[in-house]
């Protein structure tokens, strides 16, 4: 076999697509993987010039790159290699999310073109994405969408980190909906799931970008404020209870409320424990009345 055919046969049994071009960006090869990653073959693109747009290589703001910005271009013209990831149009019509490399080819050190070698990255991005909705599965909750338990922990873990490194102090409110399984008994549970809804929704809106307001389970919310005091902390809790009070249920005439226990971080604290006086301070609302603070 002659050196030229081994080295074809050699680059057109590898998974990149691997194209060609001379100093005046004119394509030389076009091996089998960019015929099938982009659906046009060799016939359709030898010969003709990168510049012309056949692959229409756009970054992910839409800026078509062929026309000044093109990696392969720029390392023509300096030698210097690139990568990137773009988009190139397929044959069909369609757009490819795709990893580009630019490298020069030189002979006797003068640059005389260069080779641009792309794979697919639709798996890649798939694989992103199932990740993304995973940590989503394993860290919000599915019906509010607010942080769940283990988020609440996690982000509990290091507030008392900062809080024994810094003396940063923060508030923890213990939150339920007053006769929740009354409302899942009386009206059912597509009823109770709104209800929960609208109260993630209303909370979570009084609290500030460095709190976090999530569900513990059922109808317990949990709110950690940062940085707060007594003062404040009371603030925000009586207003999620008359914003509560003032609900207005589409379905129902119904009367909503809510309890809330609170209390600030002292030394001693662990997750655990300040979880649980919060939790102690609830259930005293709870046998005050309903629809009340208690502070501790």
């Amino acid at each position: 076999m002659e050196h030229d055919d081994f080295y074809k046969s050699l680059l057109d049994n590898t998974y990149e697509g691997i194209y060609f071009v001379d100093i005046n960006r004119r394509i030389s090869f076009w091996n089998k993987a960019a015929e099938l990653i982009t659906g046009y073959s060799a016939d359709d693109v030898v010969e003709k010039y990168c510049y012309d747009n056949i692959l229409d290589h756009v970054d992910h703001k839409g800026n078509h790159l062929c026309v000044d910005s093109c990696p392969l271009h720029k390392t023509i013209d300096d030698g210097e290699p690139r990568e990137a990831e773009v988009y190139l149009r397929h044959k069909a019509g369609h757009w490819i999310p795709v990893s580009i490399r630019a490298i020069s080819i030189k002979e006797n050190d003068k640059i005389i073109g260069a080779v641009e070698l792309f794979v697919d990255i639709t798996q890649r991005q798939e694989e992103k994405k199932k990740i993304e909705e995973y940590k989503s599965l394993a860290l919000y909750d599915q019906l509010t969408g607010l942080p769940n338990r283990r988020y609440i922990e996690t982000f509990l873990e290091s507030k008392l980190n900062e809080y024994i490194s810094f003396q940063i102090p923060f508030g923890v409110l213990f939150i339920d909906v007053d006769n929740f399984k009354n409302f899942n008994d009386t009206y059912g549970h597509e009823t109770g799931d709104e209800i929960l809804k609208m109260v993630a929704a209303t909370c979570s809106g009084l609290t500030r970008s460095t709190d976090l307001f999530g569900r513990l389970g059922g109808d317990e919310f949990v709110a950690v404020l940062t940085g707060t005091n007594k003062v404040n902390m009371g603030m925000i809790s009586e207003s999620m209870c008359k914003l509560a009070e003032n609900f207005v249920f589409w379905k129902q005439d119904l009367t909503i409320n809510i309890s809330i226990g609170a209390t600030l971080v002292n030394s001693e604290d662990s997750v655990a424990s300040v979880l649980k006086r919060a939790d102690s301070l609830l259930y005293q609302s709870k046998q005050g009345g309903r629809n009340r603070v208690t502070y501790g």
